[in-house]
């Protein structure tokens, strides 16, 4: 079996700052700490350069990618459309400290972040990411898309509900909030929002990825 190869997290906005070598050290430092920042990193160099830079050099960053996909496939494909919002969300744990965003797919620019939650599970954070685009697009009578990479939280948005297996507690008690409002939201209002499931191995991760794998 292969040795899990150790990781240090940087850690911007917390109740402390700095670099930890531990995720327990690092979830300590962003639980209950509304729009904490954090990211892992591979070696403690990099993770200490990453602390004197700025959070959003860093979020998002993918490796380069190069579709698998055949010539013919990614043509049948073809490109995204432009013309939209991207959302996702990222857990460290499952359940664990969850967080979601959208981004305008084109340029990446954070439209909105939610989080980090003490307890969820990522299926509750694609599907809020999903319902706070939906209520953003509808408030500014925009026309934009919406990419998802979860076809399970496209699936809840269709049903007007949230099938996670997840107990309630004082720990979700926060992110069971929104869940409701999520849920009443779509209960309660239309939407011409088109929402579209992200082809990951054709164009690479979504742009709203976290980019902590």
């Amino acid at each position: 079996m292969s040795k899990k190869k150790k990781k240090y997290y940087t850690v911007w906005k917390g109740h402390n700052v700095g670099v930890f070598e531990t995720w327990n050290d690092c979830k300590a430092q962003i639980t209950n700490y509304e729009g904490a920042q954090y990211k892992s990193f591979e070696t403690f160099e990099a993770a200490k350069k990453a602390l004197n830079g700025n959070y959003n050099d860093y979020i998002g960053k993918n490796k380069s990618f190069t579709s698998t996909l055949s010539a013919e496939q990614l043509k049948k494909i073809g490109q995204p459309n432009y013309n939209s919002i991207s959302v996702d969300a990222a857990s460290s744990g499952n359940p664990g400290v969850m967080e979601y965003r959208g981004v305008d797919t084109k340029t990446k620019q954070q439209l909105f972040i939610q989080g980090p939650f003490q307890e969820g599970t990522n299926n509750i954070g694609e599907f809020l990411a999903i319902v706070h685009g939906l209520a953003l697009l509808k408030k500014k009578n925009s026309n934009r898309i919406i990419y998802t990479d979860s076809k399970t939280a496209i699936s809840w948005v269709k049903k007007k509900t949230c099938n996670t297996k997840l107990e309630r507690n004082e720990k979700n008690k926060d992110l069971f909030e929104l869940v409701d409002r999520a849920v009443n939201w779509l209960k309660t209002n239309t939407y011409t929002t088109t929402i579209v499931k992200w082809e990951t191995k054709a164009w690479g991760e979504i742009p709203a990825d976290f980019g902590r794998k």
